[in-house]
């Protein structure tokens, strides 16, 4: 289940890909299966590191020789050269991210001129909803530390020599499961989430493993008004 639509990027061979934050892999093996040169998968939890690397080894690798490298950071202090990537990931991160410009200034040190910026975070709707739900949704260690106003994060990121080329939302589906989820989040933290809760839960798997097309339709009419997410894409100044 990707957030960031590979269509809307221009991918080439030999282009470099870094997924910041990269969580258990989806978009570093997402990326690995399209035509580009190498992949590297950055995030603070080594959990999150083994699960992507098995992920890979077991789904990916059969199908794809393009490299992977997963590395154990701080999006605070990427480990990379100045302009190393030719696009760079970031979804579902900046939220939970205290001194979020900072992380924005090393995204943008790392993204060659000419390149890409693809970031994620959840979008001011649905998210206000969750945080009036449930006080631990959002005051757990490492929760989300605030709730963007996109318009002021594209400004952020354009701030930067980035120019925003496109965008959309994203996981319509996924808003009411996390509303339910915060209304009953004790309950669910205690192993005892209601039927409706856990009914939900086995429908988001299913379609995550099976894609059914008549629900893929349904979410995408949905995403406008309901989408869990908001997505931008930009471009850095500059030639590549």
């Amino acid at each position: 289940m990707e957030t960031i639509d590979f269509d809307r990027l221009t991918l080439t061979p030999g282009m470099r890909v870094l997924d910041v934050g990269c969580g258990e892999g989806r978009h570093v093996n997402a990326a690995a299966l399209e035509n580009v040169g190498e992949v590297v998968g950055l995030d603070l939890e080594r959990a999150n590191l083994e699960a992507a690397r098995d992920d890979h080894d077991e789904y990916i690798a059969p199908e794809s020789d393009v490299p992977v490298t997963f590395l154990s950071g701080d999006a605070l202090r990427l480990p990379f050269e100045d302009g190393a990537f030719d696009v760079v990931l970031c979804t579902e991160v900046l939220e939970h991210i205290p001194d979020y410009e900072a992380a924005l200034d090393e995204l943008r040190r790392v993204c060659a001129p000419g390149g890409t910026l693809a970031v994620s975070v959840p979008r001011a709707g649905p998210e206000r909803v969750c945080w009036a739900l449930s006080d631990e949704y959002h005051e757990v260690e490492g929760g989300h530390v605030r709730i963007f106003d996109r318009e002021e994060l594209q400004a952020a990121i354009e701030r930067r020599g980035f120019e925003r080329v496109d965008g959309h939302f994203a996981h319509a589906l996924h808003a009411p499961y996390w509303w339910l989820k915060c209304l009953w989040w004790d309950r669910d933290q205690q192993g005892d989430a209601p039927l409706p809760l856990r009914a939900y839960d086995r429908f988001l798997e299913w379609d995550v493993l099976e894609s059914p097309r008549p629900v893929r339709l349904l979410e995408r009419g949905l995403d406008p008004a309901l989408g869990k997410s908001v997505v931008y894409y930009f471009e850095l100044e500059g030639s590549a």
